[in-house]
């Protein structure tokens, strides 16, 4: 089996997260949104730190999302002084990184799930967020998916099942901040 199909029932549930269909919605308020991207970019900043000392991202430098993450942020969220509410979840998250920060396989299977993810899905939700979208526009996406996958292997089923686990719990949380 692949680590795609050893991870698909995670997948699924974290893909149908009710907020995963107000991303692809098309009308995802501007605020709502750039709150979303507020609490990704520690997750992703974290989650890319940690793997640049195992050289896990050294070949693959497109990949990066933290800093495109914020400026799509900053343009949203203009020179407003207040900040988003962070989501309890990004702490767990947060801490979990560095419990892990030590183990290259671990890291590049939460690479896995979020930067294939932003790659494959990402682009779908791409046309339908507001900004300009930084976080979902690669450079030779293809390239990148062939040397992501080329790192990754099945022994990493159970941490990439705990990324899909985080993320269908920050879907969650996320959804109590949306306007009904």
């Amino acid at each position: 089996m692949s680590l795609k199909e050893l991870t698909h029932e995670q997948h699924r549930r974290a893909e149908t997260r009710p907020f995963v269909k107000v991303l692809f919605s098309g009308n995802i308020d501007h605020a709502l949104y750039a709150q979303y991207l507020y609490n990704q970019f520690p997750m992703y900043e974290l989650l890319e730190v940690s793997a640049m000392p195992h050289g896990l991202l050294s070949d693959v430098p497109n990949i990066l999302r933290a800093r495109s993450i914020y400026q799509d942020f900053q343009e949203l969220w203009g020179d407003r002084e207040d900040t988003p509410a962070v989501c309890k979840v990004v702490h767990e998250y947060m801490n979990h990184i560095m419990s892990i920060k030590d183990d290259p396989k671990k890291l590049m299977a939460h690479i896995y799930v979020r930067h294939m993810g932003d790659l494959a899905g990402g682009q779908m939700i791409a046309k339908r967020i507001p900004g300009s979208g930084k976080y979902y526009q690669f450079e030779n996406a293809e390239e990148l998916k062939i040397k992501i996958r080329a790192k990754i292997d099945d022994s990493m089923a159970d941490e990439a099942k705990v990324c899909f686990d985080f993320a269908a719990k920050f879907f969650e949380e996320m959804m109590g901040y949306v306007k009904q």
